[in-house]
């Protein structure tokens, strides 16, 4: 049994972070459970610090009050972020947006029912549909198990008397995670919007925009144009997203639309904020050529699986993924775009 340390002392420190190739000084505060890197002017990202799959989310820190953006994994998480944000002011959450629907930045949402929860349209529905029965949040669910099943594998295996208590802590603290998952209940926005919405919050506005379809049906960004920041969630990352509900044909347009907004920084679902914003432009170009190399092999008639494993990638050298070979869930999502491309 780990024993943790007194909860959420917080320890503030000048960071460097780096994403895409740059430097970027960034205030952070760090907690028992959260690491918050000051974007600017009150605005943070807030990342979970146990070693455990989670989505960023964002804490707005106004005059009066707190406004999130995405709620995290499970509600455990919620509540621990809920708490962290303590140590950064006293001012009441009043308000929470999500980004889009997927379980990783929506399934903490119950922890925030008496306070507005705003989102697309898309993510209502999808959050009213059977969400504990999509295919993001089934595979979640069974990669934790997989994870569980190979943890205690490795323990099996290990005959070193130090190293088989660190896998025993780590096996712990996973286990605990997947745990949380027993609880969640999901609830959709109880404000949504299918085009932008604005609020004023003392004398910060925040924007928050539809740009076209991507990640999702509905991801929405999160603008604050006076300080040339924002939230993308899963629509931009610092190299291609998760590709298996997305709409690849469209993504291109929605990333050029984001490109529009006066901004120097953006802040993705995932990982650090990236400040090279020539790396929307490499991800667009990604997107385009997987559309199209796709494309080809579903109008020769190759199967699935066969293209998957086939399509080469290895051109696009400026971003992370470099590769032949493709996840044939996205395989499957281009070839279901373009038999039905509504």
């Amino acid at each position: 049994m780990t024993t943790r340390p007194s909860m959420f002392r917080a320890l503030t420190s000048l960071a460097i972070c780096v994403t895409g190739g740059l430097l970027m000084a960034a205030q952070t505060t760090t907690t028992d459970t959260h690491r918050f890197t000051e974007i600017r002017n009150g605005i943070y990202l807030a990342q979970t610090t146990a070693p455990v799959f989670n989505s960023n989310a964002m804490v707005i820190v106004n005059d009066d009050d707190v406004v999130l953006i995405d709620s995290h994994v499970t509600p455990s998480k919620a509540r621990d972020l809920i708490a962290a944000v303590k140590t950064l002011t006293p001012n009441p959450i009043t308000a929470l947006i999500n980004s889009h629907h997927h379980w990783d930045h929506a399934h903490g949402n119950q922890e925030f029912a008496d306070i507005p929860i705003i989102g697309h349209e898309f993510t209502y529905m999808k959050l009213t549909t059977a969400p504990l029965e999509e295919g993001t949040y089934t595979r979640g669910i069974a990669g934790n198990d997989a994870r569980l099943d190979r943890m205690r594998e490795q323990i099996k295996s290990t005959t070193d008397a130090s190293e088989r208590a660190q896998l025993e802590a780590d096996l712990e603290l996973f286990a605990a995670h997947v745990r949380d998952f027993d609880e969640i209940a999901p609830i959709p926005p109880t404000v949504t919007m299918n085009d932008r919405m604005t609020l004023y919050r003392g004398g910060r506005e925040i924007q928050i925009m539809f740009l076209g379809r991507a990640h999702t049906g509905g991801d929405v960004a999160v603008y604050f144009p006076d300080d040339k920041v924002v939230f993308t969630g899963d629509m931009a990352l610092g190299g291609p997203s998760y590709l298996g509900d997305g709409f690849v044909d469209e993504w291109p347009q929605t990333l050029e639309n984001l490109k529009a907004l006066d901004f120097d920084v953006f802040v993705p679902g995932h990982g650090g904020p990236v400040t090279d914003l020539n790396r929307i432009d490499l991800v667009q170009e990604y997107y385009r050529d997987l559309w199209q190399k796709t494309a080809v092999k579903h109008e020769a008639g190759v199967d699935v699986e066969e293209a998957s494993r086939t399509i080469d990638l290895t051109n696009h050298t400026g971003i992370p993924i470099r590769q032949v070979g493709v996840d044939p869930l996205t395989i499957q999502r281009i070839y279901d775009r373009l038999e039905n491309p509504d």
